[in-house]
């Protein structure tokens, strides 16, 4: 049933085509058909626009509809526990609705177009299996040496992973605070054979080194606790190669977190103090590693209804599908709004019902 319709140039449409809502051209795209239809697939195509497409996007513009409103749809069935095959056939059926307003041109495009539900399906298998709650947090803070807060800081308040914020060194390179902007631009790795022991290179799934594409709003509580670490715990220049630009580049690093001893982690070093910590706080030994913060981060940000493009920039992920599949039943789910209407004509029965 899935057509794709291209793209259809913007031509000038009267107001009412315009402003068309879903509701009236979903119906409208369905009684021009029904003709060539079996009564079965009437009867089904009438029950899934009815029950399942008109409630989510009946009364939005049809041209208003964007590929995020459509994965925040596939989201919130999924978080709900829709089957994936019942909602595959509604998708379907929602993208030849809107392959069709393109080519009556009434909308320029199709926001279905791009979406592989398969990859929205195999999403599920990245969601966390355990994110901790504020107080698990607020514990590990407690077991955790003062002079790596700063850490926890960075993966629970910027959502970065272990290796970025352990590469992450002072000065406008990776801290710009009169922009309030934190640069994600490199990750600590550690390879004897190749390098040498350790060196910089560009974080998971960055090709090239651009400070602009790495940049994220830095939070004020994050600001004052790195501030505050590096008057208390100054950072240890290390030498190492660095590789995020091109060529390898052999610089003096000032790194704000290493050892007591003044050495960078290496990751058998790094884990076996995390675990130590974990164990203390209560964290659970499996799914409770670092990588837990970001997931508290991301999480935090989406049950507070951070706007989903946003909670993506701050993620650094490549594409919103990956953010909206991997927090899939963290979304909140749209409240049905119920009883607007009938409030608002309820002076029409006044003296007459008895409303309590």
């Amino acid at each position: 049933m899935a057509c794709r319709a291209g793209t259809a140039p913007d031509t000038d449409l009267d107001q009412g085509e315009k402003y068309i809502k879903f509701a009236a051209y979903a119906e409208r795209w369905r009684q021009a058909r029904v003709i060539g239809w079996a009564l079965e697939t009437q009867t089904r195509i009438e029950s899934n626009l009815r029950l399942h497409l008109v409630p989510a996007f009946g009364n939005r513009a049809l041209r208003s509809i964007t590929q995020t409103d459509v994965l925040l749809w596939l989201a919130e069935r999924l978080g709900a526990g829709m089957a994936p095959s019942s909602l595959r056939l509604y998708f379907e059926l929602f993208d030849a609705v809107m392959s069709g307003a393109v080519t009556d041109k009434i909308t320029p495009d199709n926001p279905c177009d791009g979406i592989k539900l398969s990859q929205v399906f195999r999403g599920l298998s990245r969601a966390p299996k355990w994110v901790p709650e504020r107080e698990d947090v607020l514990r590990l803070f407690g077991k955790v040496p003062e002079r790596y807060h700063g850490l926890l800081w960075l993966g629970a308040g910027a959502g970065l992973r272990i290796s970025e914020a352990l590469g992450f060194e002072q000065g406008p390179r990776c801290l710009d605070p009169s922009n309030e902007e934190l640069h994600v631009v490199q990750q600590l790795r550690y390879a004897p054979r190749e390098y040498g022991g350790f060196y910089l290179s560009l974080p998971k799934g960055v090709r090239s080194f651009d400070p602009a594409a790495g940049a994220v709003d830095l939070d004020p509580m994050v600001a004052a606790a790195l501030d505050y670490h590096v008057r208390e715990f100054p950072p240890v220049e290390v030498e190492m190669p660095d590789i995020t630009s091109g060529p390898t580049v052999r610089r003096r690093v000032p790194l704000l977190f290493t050892t007591v001893h003044g050495n960078p982690f290496t990751d058998r070093t790094w884990s076996a103090e995390w675990v130590k910590w974990r164990r203390a706080a209560g964290w659970p030994e499996e799914h409770g590693g670092f990588h837990a913060l970001r997931h508290f981060f991301a999480t935090t940000l989406i049950t507070n209804h951070a706007d989903p493009k946003d909670v993506q920039r701050a993620l650094r992920h490549s594409t919103l599908s990956i953010t909206l599949e991997t927090y899939v039943h963290f979304w909140p789910r749209r409240e049905r709004r119920r009883g607007i209407v009938g409030e608002a004509l309820k002076e029409a029965v006044a003296g007459r019902w008895d409303l309590n």
